[in-house]
């Protein structure tokens, strides 16, 4: 399957004859300019406009948008309920952490969570291949909380998602903070993520993704 960045927490998913997701479609009041994604499932884990931009999207698509068991295109969705701070969302509300099951291979992606999640939490949403993880702060996890719940995940693959980036607008935290906590100096750096069951990793590896603008952005 192909995982591709957008900026912010904004990806595609794709792999051929299954469903095509979009997570956290943003507008252009980022500051980033999101290409004309086509989907099938667009999935929203925060309630922000810079969450929740469907209109820029080609269908048609299914949208969700909280907890729930899903299927689309031989793509099975789980959805978890979540807080997108530390204060038991007292201060920024709910996040839904989406789990996306593409044949076997699972994607786990946790939008704006703000908090390290409980150990039932990390069992219910069950074993992770990829881990889209925010790393910038802005109220979603530091550097150290992201490297906290990618041990308690021990996914194959992390792509580490929300923090700054060149155009962006939101204060956000630099990835080589986050890069610095997990003991990295150097990362493999991609336009897209190709990733396949029989191709995963035995230790967790840290995937940096660049950004993929529309052009003139």
């Amino acid at each position: 399957m192909d995982i591709t960045w957008y900026g912010q927490t904004c990806f595609q998913l794709s792999e051929r004859d299954l469903a095509t997701v979009v997570t956290d479609p943003y507008s252009t009041d980022t500051g980033l300019r999101l290409p004309r994604l086509s989907a099938d499932v667009v999935t929203i884990s925060y309630d922000d406009p810079h969450c929740r931009h469907t209109s820029g999207i080609r269908g048609p698509f299914k949208t969700f948008d909280g907890p729930g068991e899903y299927e689309v295109g031989g793509v099975f969705i789980t959805g978890s309920a979540t807080f997108a701070d530390g204060k038991q969302g007292a201060s920024r509300g709910l996040n839904t952490v989406f789990a996306f099951d593409f044949g076997g291979l699972t994607v786990s992606h946790l939008g704006r969570l703000g908090h390290v999640p409980t150990q039932s939490q990390v069992e219910n949403l069950g074993a992770v291949n990829v881990l889209l993880v925010p790393v910038g702060g802005g109220g979603s996890l530091s550097p150290a909380q992201a490297a906290e719940v990618i041990s308690l995940f021990e996914p194959s693959v992390v792509v580490p998602m929300y923090y700054q980036v060149p155009g962006l607008k939101v204060d956000l935290g630099k990835l080589s903070r986050f890069l610095k906590e997990m003991g990295l100096e150097k990362v493999d750096s991609r336009q897209t993520l190709k990733v396949s069951r029989v191709g995963l990793y035995e230790e967790t590896r840290v995937v940096v993704l660049e950004p993929q603008q529309r052009e003139g952005g």
